[in-house]
């Protein structure tokens, strides 16, 4: 028996263990004429609790079993193999029904135990999440100390240049490389920067449009049509960032006499912007929309108008929120890879002007890590020492956008 069949099978299991634990505490509950129920708990949470004695011993012998149990050689073995687990499986789930049923009385605190094994499981997806963050951090440290034990710190903060090229074996004869990341981190923030420019402004006021001045029906068209946006795919942003919105961008400024790039910071910036829009609107929209109403009945009640009313009084109460949507706009901008290489280029140049073609973080490390470089030469182990970089600039902005919500808060409060 398969571990997927398995699977279905227990949860099978699980839902009639809950059926029958609620069914015998509605049997132990006195008529609805003698008065109110005096169970404890609802019979529903001692159908959860029957189920949780079901599932979760039964889930762990399988888990256990399918870790621990040594591989059978023939296949006649194996299927003996798979049918003792299953009937293993299955006899603990029963009689973890049988022993938790038993135990159902009036008095049984079924929610308390519910609750605990419901916070215990919270705890555990907490500590997952927490624990893959760590292991992120980690990998990337781990890597990136390597690549420091061949490149000096300072000369791959501090470079001005970056040509990470450098022999792919030892009898080929190749550049040492130079590792000087400003250039590319220069080139993602002035993208992003382009990005935010577009979507910040466009975004809010949507928001605001949707949020305080739209008609309901209007609103309900509207703001699907706009997070349709969303759904795009991100090749298709850049097919037509290279294909159409950099030609006129070029067009544009040699018609002004400005030297203008094929692909530029400008163009993938500008789409980019374009692409993470809806993110701003429509977390801008639901916050704002979120906003007491009778916070606005008391500001028009002192004589402030709509317009001041939302610049007053809405907006700073929903601007946590709409810092929280700007983050994931501004993190969405920073690890986008497509458009970058379509309408940006793969060029590392040291520049602030939008009209040249540079590069991200993101897009070197793709580079990177393709190909048949080994991984312990210092072109491939410096993605780590990008992606480490990367980790903490975000984590500072993060920090410091915290603080600034805080601090306003604080003050309207």
């Amino acid at each position: 028996m398969s571990a997927t069949f398995l699977l279905l099978v227990l949860a099978v299991l699980t839902a009639l263990a809950y059926a029958y634990g609620r069914a015998r505490a509605m049997a132990l509950a006195p008529a609805k004429s003698t008065g109110a129920n005096k169970l404890h708990s609802l019979p529903a949470q001692h159908g959860a609790l029957v189920a949780l004695w079901a599932a979760i011993p039964a889930g762990i012998a399988l888990l256990a079993w399918t870790l621990l149990a040594p591989t059978f050689g023939t296949d006649s073995e194996a299927t003996l193999g798979s049918w003792l687990r299953a009937a293993a499986v299955v006899a603990i789930g029963v009689a973890g029904v049988a022993y938790a049923a038993s135990r159902i009385t009036p008095t049984l605190r079924a929610r308390n135990h519910v609750e605990v094994v419901v916070r215990g499981l919270l705890f555990l997806a907490s500590a997952v999440a927490v624990l893959t963050t760590l292991g992120i951090v980690l990998s990337l440290l781990f890597e990136s100390l390597r690549f420091f034990a061949l490149v000096p710190p300072q000369d791959f903060l501090f470079g001005l240049t970056w040509s990470p090229q450098t022999a792919i074996r030892a009898d080929q004869v190749g550049s040492s490389g130079q590792f000087g990341a400003v250039p590319v981190f220069t080139g993602t923030l002035l993208i992003s920067a382009i990005a935010m420019a577009v979507a910040a402004p466009i975004g809010l006021m949507a928001a605001i449009w949707m949020a305080e001045y739209a008609d309901e029906r209007v609103r309900t068209t509207v703001k699907p049509i706009l997070e349709i946006l969303a759904g795009v795919p991100t090749v298709v942003y850049g097919f037509f960032a290279a294909l159409t919105v950099a030609p006129i961008i070029k067009a544009v400024g040699q018609a002004l006499g400005l030297e203008v790039a094929s692909e530029s910071a400008l163009a993938a910036g500008a789409v980019m912007g374009i692409m993470i829009l809806p993110f701003v609107a429509s977390i801008s929209d639901d916050v704002i929309r979120a906003v007491p109403i009778a916070l606005r009945h008391g500001s028009m009640a002192l004589g402030a108008t709509k317009s001041e009313t939302i610049r007053r009084v809405v907006f700073p109460a929903a601007l946590p929120g709409i810092v929280g949507g700007l983050l994931l706009a501004v993190s969405r901008a920073i690890g986008e890879t497509m458009i970058v290489v379509m309408a940006a280029g793969l060029t590392a140049r040291l520049s602030a002007n939008p009209l040249d073609a540079v590069t991200t973080v993101t897009v070197q490390i793709v580079g990177l890590l393709t190909g048949d470089q080994e991984f312990d030469s210092a072109k491939t182990l410096s993605a780590f020492a990008l992606g480490l970089v990367l980790f903490f600039v975000t984590l500072i902005l993060n920090v410091i956008a915290l603080q600034v919500v805080r601090r306003y808060r604080e003050a309207y409060d």
